[in-house]
């Protein structure tokens, strides 16, 4: 089961209509499509009058003066800035949602692309208040607890409106009281484990990444749910690629490759965090003769890209587009109810991801 093309398609449009402009080549790059594929999906867009079409471009329609990241604002300065990370297509489709609804509003939005270093959303911040943003959506890339917390400081100082998406500070933090909305992520890891517990899988190998607020809470997840269920005999946690954590504090197991972890364990069913990383464990399977499903289930974390391998992959989709749209709306109930004394109630919004089942998972083939 290939992914829909109408989720494909608002996936370019996420993408060009953050940037303005995008290189052909470089959004097949990003989707993980052959440049064939996006050149057919762009001509279909641009026909519908949704994209305009160059030599090895493509182009937003929006005018110039209302492109995102364009950082204008209109006579009235009604202008929102939207913080993400660089090259990160699960909060492209965030934005996307949020979109949406704040031009429905009449706002337009300057987009500001944090690069992977710490500490680069604070100087994107003050530039866009200081172009007259009236209100902030923020997806910080916090890596690590440390980076994270550095960063409390001045973010409960901000004086405009602010919503964070897909963070969640731990309670107690300078940022309790900032609204939020998330996925619920401890549901995202229920909804693998029994998916899998169904089919008859009792040992399981887990893997995340090391780099993000989403990686910990879903390894936090995993364990609570893996130890406290009571048909998951055996199960190991492991960072989903073998690039990952070489200076952290892991031990040698936690940073093994999965198709030997999964040898190790006697497992017959692994759940990766994200997409791509689950994509190349299962192209390690097959290279080391274990076929999926039949050897060993996989299950993607994100489903942004899981439905496009040679044997697509079954996915917990967390609802992307729809936590944009929730943060969208709680920033602007907070613009319309003021900001500070008397302001609206702080809101923290969980919204429950969804599993799609494909062809990478089945009942474990008998010993």
């Amino acid at each position: 089961m290939r992914e829909p093309v109408d989720r494909r398609h608002q996936r370019i449009l996420a993408a060009v209509q953050s940037r303005g402009t995008a290189r052909v080549r470089d959004l097949a790059a990003e989707l993980q499509v052959s440049v064939v594929t996006l050149r057919r999906d762009v001509e279909e867009l641009a026909r519908e009058g949704r994209l305009r079409r160059g030599h090895g471009v493509v182009h937003s329609t929006l005018p110039a003066q209302e492109l995102p990241g364009s950082g204008i604002a209109g006579p009235d300065g009604d202008m929102v800035a939207v913080v993400v990370p660089e090259l990160h297509s699960y909060l492209y489709e965030t934005l996307h949602g949020a979109r949406t609804v704040l031009e429905a509003a009449g706002l337009r939005i300057a987009l500001r692309i944090a690069p992977q270093v710490a500490g680069a959303e604070r100087p994107l911040v003050e530039r866009a208040l200081a172009d007259g943003a009236r209100g902030l959506l923020l997806a910080p890339r916090w890596r690590t607890p440390a980076v994270e917390e550095a960063d409390y400081g001045w973010l409960a100082a901000l004086e405009v409106p602010a919503v964070l998406m897909e963070r969640r500070p731990p309670a107690g933090s300078a940022l309790h009281a900032l609204d939020s909305v998330c996925s619920d992520h401890w549901y995202g890891a229920h909804l693998a484990v029994e998916h899998l517990v169904g089919l008859g899988h009792r040992r399981i190998v887990f893997a995340t990444r090391d780099d993000s607020p989403t990686a910990r809470s879903l390894r936090a997840s995993f364990t609570r749910i893996a130890t406290e269920h009571p048909l998951v005999e055996e199960w190991a946690w492991a960072l989903s690629s073998p690039d990952a954590g070489k200076d952290g504090p892991y031990a040698a197991h936690e940073t093994a490759d999965v198709p030997t972890l999964l040898r190790k364990l006697g497992a017959t069913a692994a759940v990766l965090h994200g997409d791509v990383d689950a994509l190349m464990a299962a192209q390690r399977l097959a290279e080391n003769g274990v076929r999926v499903p039949e050897d060993c289930s996989v299950v993607a974390y994100d489903d942004v890209l899981a439905g496009l391998g040679t044997i697509p992959l079954t996915a917990v989709a967390p609802p992307k587009t729809e936590v944009g749209r929730v943060a969208a709306e709680l920033l602007l109930h907070r613009l319309a109810g003021g900001h500070g004394t008397g302001s609206p109630t702080v809101r923290r919004v969980e919204l429950l991801p969804s599993l799609t089942v494909r062809g990478s998972t089945g009942e474990p083939s008998t010993p």
